[in-house]
Parts: structure tokens; C-alpha cells; sequence
């Protein structure tokens, strides 16, 4: 029988336990995501959910990191390209839903940086698990683009509104524990202990009433589907935003490793269009 695993190429597979498939994203610069991996980001969960193997996922990073999120190579191409913001943000948006409509209950084992589009599967993850001193930052607004991905469609309801805010429009940097005393994820443990923590989890997933497990999760992410217009405004936002004069800066900041500039940015606000 052909493995449906095959054509994925920028992911690795793994079967550590029984029902258990595990992803792993494994790349250089702490599991940067390229443009192939965050296609296959996107494509991956109509497989798993066709997979009559697997009862449960398990996300996670190889080495040092979950994600870095995406390369500046990427970046910039959507900066130059509208062909490739369309592209990204079907990508975005697909990465999103897949995670939420898969019928398999997903786990995520976070540590290290999680940034970007990997940061997308570990928050919309059914049960997150994170190393204590992770380092989770939704870095859009510091790149000069608004925060769309996941986080309006499901920040606020798991850590509140004003917590949202404040960690979405600064860009700090929250470390596993925090993450887990405001409620963004769902269990925190020492570092060494994250993954087989996570196996754990996931292998009692496989072991359970798979209906059961899965009919609960359906009706629970009626509350991510509720918000379906706020993620897609934000998605549209961010991809408008990637097209403007203010990524450009916050991509050579990123580059040269320096404070942007943005007041020094030329052209007109965009509120004043």
C-alpha cells in the first residue's frame, strides 16, 4: 500500500506508540518554515483525517526549537509577489481550519522558540504541552504586519481579551510558565520532561473512546467557528499589511538584527487612506 505520508517531504513521521503518528518539523534554523513546509503545514490534516492508523497526533520539534516560524526568503517573496500572498494566506487559512476540523485529537509539544506558522499548530493544538522555559512570541506586529494567522480566532478565548492584547500588540516574549498561568496553553512541565509528557497524553488519546473523544472535540471548536469572521478579517488584514511599507522595514530590522525604524517609514498611515 503507497504511503500517504509520502509526497511530504519537509515533515518526518513517526509511530512512537500505537494510534499515535507523530510530526515533526525538522529543518534548518530552528525548524524554519519555507515555503514547502508550510504548504504541507496546510495539506496534511485532510490525510491524517482519511489516516484510519492514527487516533491521535502528536506535533513537535526537532533539536533545539518547535518553530522559528518563516523564513525571511519567504517574507520577502510575499512582499514582492501578490501571487504569492494569495498563495500563503489559502496556506494560512487552511493550516488553521485543518487543525480545528480534523477529527483526530491533536497534541503539541512545545519548547524552545515557537514562532510564526509553527506557533499556528501548537496553540490550535487540542492539548498543548510546553517546556517551561519555552519561548512562545507572536511576533507579527514587530515585522509591521497585523496579527492574523491564528491568534485572533483563538487567543482571547483561551488566555481573555486583555491578556490577547497586550502580548499580540507588544510581541513580548512569554515563557511556557506564563503561557500556562494565563491560560494560553494547556500543561507546562521542566523541559526535559515535555515530550514524553506529550507521547503520554497522546498515547492516552489513542487508548480512548475515539467517538467519544472526537465528537468532543467537534462540538468544542464550535466556539473557535463562531469566531471564523474575526479570523478571516484578521488573515485579510495581515496579507494587506504584507503589501505595505511598514513590513519592509520590520524584514530589514529582522535581517540586520537591529530596532526598526517604523517612524521613519514613508508614506501615509494607513488609517489615513
Amino acid at each position: 500500500m503507497t504511503d500517504p505520508y509520502a509526497p511530504f517531504t519537509s515533515l518526518t513521521f513517526e509511530r512512537p506508540a500505537p494510534g499515535v503518528l507523530r510530526i515533526v518539523l525538522d529543518a534548518p534554523n530552528l525548524n524554519a518554515v519555507d515555503p514547502r513546509m508550510h504548504g504541507e503545514l496546510a495539506d496534511i490534516w485532510s490525510v491524517v483525517d482519511r489516516d484510519q492508523e492514527t487516533r491521535a497526533v502528536l506535533v513537535q520539534g526537532a533539536g533545539r526549537a518547535f518553530s522559528a516560524g518563516g523564513t525571511f526568503d519567504s517574507i520577502e517573496a510575499m512582499t514582492e509577489d501578490y501571487a504569492v500572498r494569495a498563495r500563503v494566506m489559502r496556506e494560512a487559512r487552511d493550516m488553521a481550519y485543518g487543525v480545528l476540523n480534523c477529527s483526530k485529537p491533536v497534541v503539541s509539544a512545545i519548547h524552545g522558540p515557537a514562532v510564526g506558522a509553527g506557533l499556528v499548530i501548537g496553540m490550535l493544538a487540542d492539548i498543548s504541552v510546553v517546556a517551561r522555559t519555552a519561548k512562545i512570541v507572536d511576533g507579527h506586529t514587530r515585522l509591521g504586519v497585523a496579527a492574523g494567522d491564528h491568534a485572533a480566532i483563538c487567543w482571547p478565548l483561551l488566555c481573555g481579551m486583555a491578556k490577547a492584547k497586550y502580548y499580540l500588540l507588544t510581541c513580548e516574549t512569554l515563557t511556557g510558565e506564563e503561557a500556562e498561568r494565563i491560560g494560553l496553553v494547556s500543561k507546562c512541565v521542566d523541559d526535559a520532561d515535555v515530550h514524553t509528557e506529550a507521547l503520554r497524553v497522546a498515547t492516552a488519546l489513542a487508548a480512548g473512546p475515539t467517538s467519544a473523544i472526537s465528537w468532543t472535540k467537534r462540538s468544542l471548536n464550535h466556539w473557535y467557528r463562531t469566531a471564523q469572521p474575526i479570523f478571516e478579517a484578521s488573515l485579510g488584514l495581515e496579507f494587506f499589511g504584507f503589501g505595505g511599507h511598514e513590513v519592509v522595514e520590520g524584514l530589514a530590522a529582522h535581517r540586520e538584527k537591529r530596532p526598526a525604524d517604523f517612524e521613519g517609514v514613508s508614506g501615509k498611515h494607513p488609517l489615513d487612506l
